[in-house]
């Protein structure tokens, strides 16, 4: 099926902001220090667990729903997810009253996020082995059913919506350095850096991926959207097996550098944020704070911040881990 593929521009982010700010709060920009000591440079964190559904993409949700023409509200809207994104999209739905089915994979879903997007009033569907499997269902589907399809990437109002971090580091921190941008599909890290960029061309933005599932890695380093690529994560939120076509040429004209972890590294970093910043990251959340840890000695001296993405962690998980 044909996806809109006009791309987003820094007028589309104020565009945005200016939109958003009615029903979304800005998240703080914290200094951790101990981590910073820790670490031998000026580390931040960005902290989206903080907005209403505990990640970042809800900035995204609620620019594109209410975006949305007459029609396209009536006939409702339909997402793949393994949470963030059909959270953010089932939360906007509330809000402007529009009907919102989500499908989400049989395993790989995060069951809190789950409870989440039908509590917010989402149908939810279960399909397939992870995200992709329902993706594909879903764009299987959309054309028959007649719902407007949300993709978790290739979508302008989306990047754009999540873009709004940026203007908000740069007003907090308007000499960083370095931003590093957890990737799964890739929104956060095309809007952060459109945004970041605007201001200040020589701040370096840094992707972060899985090693467990480096689509996205492994299609920027390569240039071309043709890879084959294992996708074994436990952390949904990084959890995709291909590159997505408007999200990668961002990613390639704007990233300067893509850093794989390891699932053990992010764990730690979990760990990290818990400790020294009292803050609750799921996967996706902490692999900022990862590859901050994994890059410390090219970092050293520097203004960093770190998105903290989402913070939509299970309790027992969150056990588990921090007991490890």
């Amino acid at each position: 099926m044909s996806i809109e593929m006009d791309f987003p521009v820094y007028e589309d982010i104020i565009a945005a902001r200016r939109f958003i700010s009615s029903y979304l709060p800005s998240t703080p920009l914290v200094g951790v220090h101990s981590l910073s000591q820790l670490l031998e440079f000026d580390y931040h964190i960005k902290c989206e667990n903080l907005q209403p559904v505990g990640a970042f993409k809800v900035r995204g949700g609620v620019n594109l729903v209410g975006n949305l023409t007459d029609e396209e509200r009536r006939r409702g809207v339909v997402a793949a997810s393994t949470g963030n994104h059909g959270q953010s999209i089932a939360f906007a739905g509330r809000l402007f009253e529009v009907p919102v089915i989500i499908y989400a994979p049989q395993k790989k879903a995060n069951p809190y996020k789950i409870e989440s997007m039908r509590s917010l009033g989402a149908e939810v569907r279960l399909f397939g082995e992870d995200y992709d499997q329902a993706r594909e269902e879903v764009e299987r589907l959309t054309e028959a059913e007649g719902q407007r399809y949300v993709h978790s990437a290739n979508e302008p109002l989306l990047v754009s919506g999540v873009g709004t971090m940026g203007m908000e580091i740069i007003d907090d921190l308007p000499q960083v350095d370095v931003v590093i941008v957890p990737v799964g599909g890739g929104s956060g890290a095309c809007g952060i850096a459109l945004a970041v960029k605007q201001h200040n061309p020589d701040t370096l933005i840094v992707g972060v991926q899985s090693a467990s599932a480096p689509a996205c890695h492994e299609a920027w380093k390569v240039r071309d959207l043709d890879v084959d690529c294992s996708m074994t994560t436990e952390h949904e939120g990084l959890a995709t097996r291909v590159p997505f076509s408007m999200t990668m040429q961002l990613m390639w004209d704007l990233l300067d550098d893509f850093v794989l972890v390891t699932d053990e590294e992010i764990n730690q970093s979990i760990r990290f944020l818990a400790q020294y910043a009292h803050q609750v990251a799921e996967g996706a959340g902490a692999a900022a704070t990862a590859a901050a840890v994994k890059l410390k000695d090219q970092l050293k001296k520097k203004k960093v911040v770190g998105i903290l993405s989402g913070g939509n962690l299970p309790l027992a998980r969150f056990a588990t881990v921090l007991t490890e």
